[in-house]
């Protein structure tokens, strides 16, 4: 029974890194285009969590970091571009 147990949580493990993977590369792909500061490092973090758990879906999870981390440029551009100022009410 222990051994069906172990087996039955190693799955489930493994399904919550691919879990990740995939929303790693998600967020990181919508944090090209809306909420960057907020997404990207949420993108990196996902996808690094899932490459540490073992995930199947491996070149997800790494998409996901360079994606992360092309938002965290994209922010750097865009508030170098700007000198500070991303919105202007008015």
């Amino acid at each position: 029974m222990n051994a069906t147990v172990n087996a039955t949580g190693a799955a489930s493990r493994s399904r919550e890194a691919d879990g990740m993977a995939v929303a790693s590369f998600v967020l990181g792909l919508i944090g090209l285009l809306l909420f960057n500061v907020v997404l990207g490092p949420l993108a990196l973090a996902l996808g690094a969590l899932a490459l540490v758990r073992g995930t199947a879906r491996r070149g997800r999870a790494l998409l996901g970091l360079a994606l992360g981390a092309a938002d965290l440029v994209v922010l750097a551009v865009t508030i170098a571009h700007s000198h500070g100022v991303l919105w202007q009410i008015g």
